[in-house]
């Protein structure tokens, strides 16, 4: 079985709908193309498992987990090993199961937050227990597709979804501060790339978002195509009310609004995404 595909929905800014688009095309990639979905919200927020009608602030097990489990002698917060103990590097991913079949979750809360500040003793490599948790024992075997939903800030949670993933998805707004965002995005990846020898990690695609029929909005997108010729996606996403709503009552679009245009926008994008696939032609502009 071949290695899932790992994607990670950065933007370093705020309100750039890469959670409305990690729930949506995971949901379009399981329920209508069949493929085994491992949705990971990396942000303590915890919006994405909100979005996929899931209780985040009540659930046993969460993406802190993969964070604290994967260094020798750590355990999560709540159930403490004693010192000395070993964590189980078999123990099985805190999953949990979404309402669509072939799509799962690792929800995030407000405990993850506290992860910038929990000093692991004798971890050199902080950035990287993301990465090391998942490539235990083949933990990610039974997906197609895993997708990381970042917090919109730069700090250990985000580097750690960069050295974990291979693929950038970067949702813009088109505001007039977009292509600064982009910009910073942009100089993070380099970095990661050179300084931690990931010479994989690349924009895998550009999507532009909350589009409206404006002369700002039009120059912006133009200007997103000129820097990103190869990686900009061929569907961008207005405003969408129908997605709001499915949101609100904790459905992706497929389920709540099937027929809208909302849901219409999200399949291309996931088809385009998938077709993309390992052979993406394009480096990642500089």
């Amino acid at each position: 079985m071949s290695a899932p595909r790992r994607i990670a929905f950065i933007n370093e800014k705020g309100g750039s709908a890469k959670t409305t688009l990690v729930t949506n095309l995971g949901a379009y990639l399981a329920l209508h193309t069949h493929r085994r979905v491992l949705a990971i919200d990396m942000d303590p927020q915890g919006q994405l498992g909100k979005a996929l009608g899931l209780e985040t602030q009540c659930s046993a097990r969460s993406s802190i987990e993969l964070l604290l489990d994967s260094v020798l002698g750590e355990r999560r917060p709540a159930d403490a090993a004693p010192a000395g103990r070993r964590a189980q590097p078999d123990a099985p991913l805190p999953v949990s199961r979404s309402r669509i079949p072939g799509l799962d979750v690792i929800v995030a809360n407000k405990a993850l937050g506290l992860f910038p500040a929990w000093k692991g003793a004798g971890d050199r490599d902080p950035t990287g227990r993301l990465a090391r948790a998942l490539e235990a024992n083949g933990r990610l075997e039974p997906y197609d597709f895993v997708l990381f939903d970042a917090p919109p800030s730069f700090g250990p949670l985000t580097l750690n979804v960069l050295r974990a993933t291979e693929e950038v998805v970067v949702p813009v707004p088109l505001t007039y501060l977009a292509m600064d965002g982009c910009a910073e995005l942009l100089r993070t990846i380099a970095t990661v790339r050179e300084r931690y020898a990931h010479p994989r990690l690349r924009v895998a695609m550009v999507v532009p978002t909350f589009y409206r029929r404006t002369k700002l909005a039009h120059e912006i997108l133009e200007r997103l195509k000129q820097r990103f010729p190869k990686q900009i996606s061929h569907a961008v996403v207005g405003y969408h009310v129908r997605i709001d709503e499915a949101q609100s009552r904790g459905l992706s679009i497929f389920e709540h609004a099937p027929r809208d245009r909302g849901a219409q926008v999200m399949a291309e994008l996931a088809e385009e995404l998938a077709l993309r696939g390992e052979d993406v032609s394009g480096e990642t502009p500089t």
